[in-house]
């Protein structure tokens, strides 16, 4: 009796189940393709490539950087112009003294109110020699510490080249009326066997003239310290003593409303 041989193994059949013999393999993928098999792994993942813009920031560092430059360039003109004019014109302040100043009357009321009268002459010197200066009218104040005890003004004049100049004013005080501390304080300073201590402020605008060229007025303020005076007795005006007044000169340039 022959024996029977059965085959080890199954043929090979396709993707459908039906045995060709043709040897193709099952992972073959189906038709159609599937969702998965159209986007596989094997695609390239898109990446959005960043939109190139000028940052804030750096729009702001750059408006900086120019605004900076700019204001160096200025300051190196004006510099340059600066020098040119010292060293043309060699500009000098002007000075002033206190050469006199006579009281006729101050009188302090049990109310408070002040009347005075100074006489006051003030020497101006011009020290250069290529400059004049034009002054505009000249607000004068005397002060006794900080309190006003007269006012008055000088008119406008020129001041010419190497030029000495003599101010004349009359500083009146008519029936000012003094806060309860301020006539408190000004009734001890009366008292003081050293006299009553002054104090001279003139306060005007000015502009310089270089030939044709002018400048614009710039404010001054001229103060005088160090002077003292006693009381008159009867009619005879009292003279102040002003061997030891010093006077200073302040250029004041007013921003907006601020004066510096």
């Amino acid at each position: 009796m022959t024996d029977r041989v059965y085959p080890a193994a199954k043929p090979t059949t396709n993707g459908n189940g039906n045995g060709n013999g043709n040897g193709v393999s099952a992972a073959n993928p189906s038709f159609p393709a599937t969702k998965a098999q159209r986007y596989g792994a094997t695609r390239p993942t898109y990446r959005p490539q960043p939109y190139h813009r000028r940052s804030r920031r750096r729009c702001c560092c750059t408006f900086f950087f120019w605004l900076f430059l700019i204001i160096l360039i200025l300051l190196f003109i004006v510099g340059v112009i600066g020098t040119a004019f010292y060293l043309i014109y060699r500009p000098h302040r002007p000075s002033f003294t206190v050469t006199s100043l006579k009281l006729s009357y101050f009188n302090l009321t049990s109310s408070s109110t002040l009347n005075s009268k100074f006489n006051i002459d003030i020497t101006a010197k011009n020290p250069n020699k290529d400059i004049i200066f034009v002054y505009q009218p000249t607000t004068i104040s005397i002060l006794s510490g900080d309190i006003d005890v007269g006012d008055g003004t000088i008119p406008s004049f020129n001041h010419g080249k190497k030029n000495t100049t003599l101010l004349k004013a009359s500083i009146l005080s008519n029936g000012e009326s003094l806060e309860t501390d301020s006539a408190s304080e000004l009734k001890k300073n009366m008292k003081s066997k050293n006299g009553l201590p002054l104090k001279v402020k003139l306060d005007t605008k000015v502009k310089a003239k270089m030939g044709k060229l002018k400048t614009p007025n710039v404010g001054i303020r001229v103060s005088c310290d160090g002077i003292r005076v006693h009381l008159p007795v009867g009619k005879k005006p009292a003279t102040a003593s002003t061997s030891n007044v010093k006077c200073n000169v302040d250029v004041r340039f007013k921003i907006w409303k601020w004066t510096v």
